[in-house]
């Protein structure tokens, strides 16, 4: 019994799509795969013909946190992962994240590590990357990993969890999950609701998954117009007096950078 779903949130054309399709199909643990997008055409109908894919189509108008909880909504089994069409999965990626979540019946979401994809070649070493990793640290204390204080580590000083490589158990968690309104840090937001409920944080730190970046990306598109910078210190302020909150900002505004090609 296929107790996964990736459910690849396709939007526009994007060049990159194929590829995450031929990777989440590739899973040595297989998974059911879907489609979900805000922005129908012949090119996502193509594809999906071409691998045999179903389709759903919102009626709602394009936004990442509507696309995202339309993702979760129309997938039909316990674990999802939000696959991102510009990404791409190794093929041990399902079989390491079902292997750790059921192991555990508290989960709320598992994460793993990722490397980045620069110019269509993998990065695995960075300053960002050596940081966010540090930041996971504390959910390997597998004793721990569902104490409140344990899950907000990662959160605290930025956004140390990358959405992409997010499974969710639909089971546990409220929906729908991601806050509309917030332009960047939807991700971030939803990370800090979940971690004052009760359940576990799940923490694979194999590099399971590559996060591409790219000129024409959400993040990058954000970053350039410095819309980010206010949606930062909101969720400094749900950690953070606001004297540090603000000097938070700062610091984590000029590593955003490290976004832009």
């Amino acid at each position: 019994m296929i107790n996964h779903t990736f459910a690849i949130c396709a939007y526009k054309e994007s060049k990159y799509l194929e590829n995450c399709i031929k990777s989440v199909l590739n899973q040595k643990l297989k998974s059911n795969v879907i489609i979900a997008t805000s922005t129908d055409n012949a090119y996502i109908r193509t594809l999906a013909e071409k691998y045999n894919l179903p389709v759903f189509v919102s009626d709602k108008a394009s936004d990442i946190s509507r696309d995202w909880n339309f993702a979760l909504s129309v997938s039909d089994t316990r674990y999802v992962t939000i696959a991102h069409q510009d990404d791409i999965y190794d093929s041990n990626y399902s079989k390491k994240v079902m292997d750790a979540m059921e192991k555990d019946e508290h989960a709320l979401i598992c994460c793993t590590g990722y490397y980045e994809i620069r110019d269509g070649k993998r990065v695995k070493r960075g300053i960002n990357l050596y940081i966010k990793r540090i930041m996971l640290l504390p959910l390997l204390i597998k004793s721990m990993t569902d104490k409140r204080f344990i899950k907000r580590m990662p959160i605290a000083f930025g956004n140390g969890i990358c959405c992409p490589s997010v499974t969710y158990n639909k089971d546990n968690i409220s929906l729908p999950l991601f806050t509309e309104g917030m332009k960047s840090n939807i991700d971030w937001e939803a990370w800090e609701k979940l971690s004052r409920t009760t359940g576990s944080f799940i923490y694979c730190p194999e590099l399971l998954m590559g996060h591409r970046i790219h000129n024409e990306s959400t993040t990058t598109q954000i970053i350039e117009d410095n819309s980010r910078g206010e949606e930062d210190y909101f969720m400094f302020r749900k950690f953070w007096k606001e004297k540090t909150a603000r000097r938070l900002t700062k610091f984590y505004g000029n590593s955003e950078n490290s976004n832009k090609l």
